[in-house]
């Protein structure tokens, strides 16, 4: 728990990086405020929130007088502060991997999600090419992703202890799998570690259908 009160959570249901976040705070243990800020709505463009965020993006994470606007940023805030079921091994060349494989799906895959990225590349081709250029791209980062776990992804994506890159993998995996219904076949890797990652609870806890905001069926 924080120094100054309870951890405050800016999230949005289907955000694969508030889904990150969610993660990183089910597996510390972390009491936290959940925040609902609903995108789709344009939550997140009134003055309340851009006070906390101006860059307009969700998760933001309020600690006491700590505000952090980046799920990166805020994840290894986290890693930090408490240090309590670590997602970064000592070892130097684990650890880079799990940032490679963090770098890779924050900076290859997550941009093209955004809905500012999404909403043009739907005007510009409508939304049957829309979808056909996200499984193009997700193909593209899932190839490599799928080369660099080979010969190193034991239970987890590194190692048998899960680190970062599991903690940014799992949501992505998420939202292909159930949004896009991608096809796995070509990615053993990949789609043995989502199968993992569905039957650990911190990470059944985090995800978008479990959230406060999330639609009722």
């Amino acid at each position: 728990m924080a120094d100054q009160g309870k951890l405050t959570l800016y999230s949005y249901w289907l955000s694969t990086c508030a889904h990150r976040v969610r993660i990183t705070l089910n597996l510390k243990g972390l009491d936290y405020e959940y925040k609902a800020v609903d995108i789709v709505k344009g939550d997140q463009s009134e003055p309340d929130f851009v006070r906390i965020n101006p860059m307009k993006f969700v998760p933001a994470l309020v600690d006491g007088d700590t505000v952090i606007g980046d799920s990166f940023a805020i994840v290894l805030y986290l890693e930090e502060k408490y240090p309590q079921t670590p997602l970064l091994p000592q070892d130097l060349k684990k650890k880079a991997l799990n940032f490679q494989i963090a770098s890779i799906v924050s900076s290859g895959i997550q941009p093209l999600q955004n809905f500012v990225v999404v909403n043009y590349i739907e005007q510009k081709l409508g939304s049957q090419e829309k979808d056909a250029w996200h499984i193009d791209q997700f193909n593209r980062v899932f190839t490599a992703l799928e080369k660099l776990l080979n010969g190193c992804a034991r239970k987890y994506a590194v190692g048998d202890e899960i680190g970062l890159g599991d903690v940014f993998l799992a949501p992505q995996l998420y939202y292909v799998i159930k949004k896009f219904h991608m096809d796995m076949s070509n990615y053993p890797i990949l789609a043995r570690l989502h199968a993992a990652y569905e039957e650990i609870p911190a990470f059944q806890a985090a995800a978008p259908e479990n959230q406060p905001d999330a639609p009722s069926i």
